[in-house]
């Protein structure tokens, strides 16, 4: 993929905007760039998620969760995303920035393609770059559109719940009390994870303010609890 400036920022977009509610790994080799390419695609109005290594473990936890719950669309983030990250359902892998050396390329193009998927790979190139000579699978160009209409939004989104295991809370009480107090139903609820003192719930992106208003001030188990948007 050809970049006609050095700053490959609308390159990215026009390929994000095209690849439309398909699950994608964006890379980059360092902490700034992650930041400034994050905060661009969210002023064009895309939800995404950022991981890097000046984040704390609770970010870095929360960053993962929510791309693999489809909380969000992308990801955007150094090699620390591409090595010990278990996350199916990723079609698109962009090499923003050239991986520094072979290894970090094999270890990248591995997030995509797992549990018999399929994926597909990109590199995007400024005008002054070259393919690596260690990509030694067949590549072309990919002829991209003009981006039209708003950024395509995730289908689900992520709540955190301040109670957990050790305040005797089940994934079943979490989905009862979702059902019950949030107006639910069971199958517009997704994943959930309870932790010792937390527990992350995915739920339907159209019920989000519904629900937050509906559980505000409710108790789950009879004990108080905030629930908000993980952001």
């Amino acid at each position: 993929m050809k970049s006609p400036e050095k700053d490959k920022l609308q390159t990215l977009l026009k390929m994000l905007m095209e690849f439309g509610s398909e699950q994608s790994i964006v890379f980059l080799n360092y902490r700034d760039g992650v930041e400034r390419v994050a905060k661009f695609l969210s002023a064009e109005g895309f939800v995404i998620s950022a991981l890097h290594g000046g984040l704390d473990q609770r970010q870095r936890e929360e960053a993962v969760y929510r791309f693999a719950n489809h909380s969000t669309n992308v990801l955007v983030g150094t090699d620390l995303a591409a090595r010990g990250l278990d996350i199916p359902d990723v079609a698109n892998i962009i090499h923003y920035n050239l991986p520094v050396g072979e290894d970090e390329y094999v270890h990248r193009i591995g997030r995509t393609g797992r549990w018999d998927a399929t994926g597909r790979s990109f590199i995007i190139l400024g005008p002054e770059e070259h393919l690596p000579e260690y990509v030694k699978e067949q590549t072309a160009e990919h002829p991209l559109q003009p981006a039209k209409g708003a950024a395509p939004q995730p289908c689900m989104a992520t709540l955190y719940i301040g109670k957990g295991k050790k305040d005797k809370i089940s994934k079943g009480d979490i989905l009862g009390f979702l059902c019950k107090k949030g107006g639910l139903q069971s199958a517009e609820i997704g994943k959930i994870d309870v932790n010792d003192r937390y527990a992350y719930a995915a739920i339907s992106r159209t019920k989000l303010r519904s629900v937050l208003n509906n559980v505000k001030g409710e108790k789950i188990k009879g004990v108080k609890t905030i629930v908000e948007e993980v952001r």
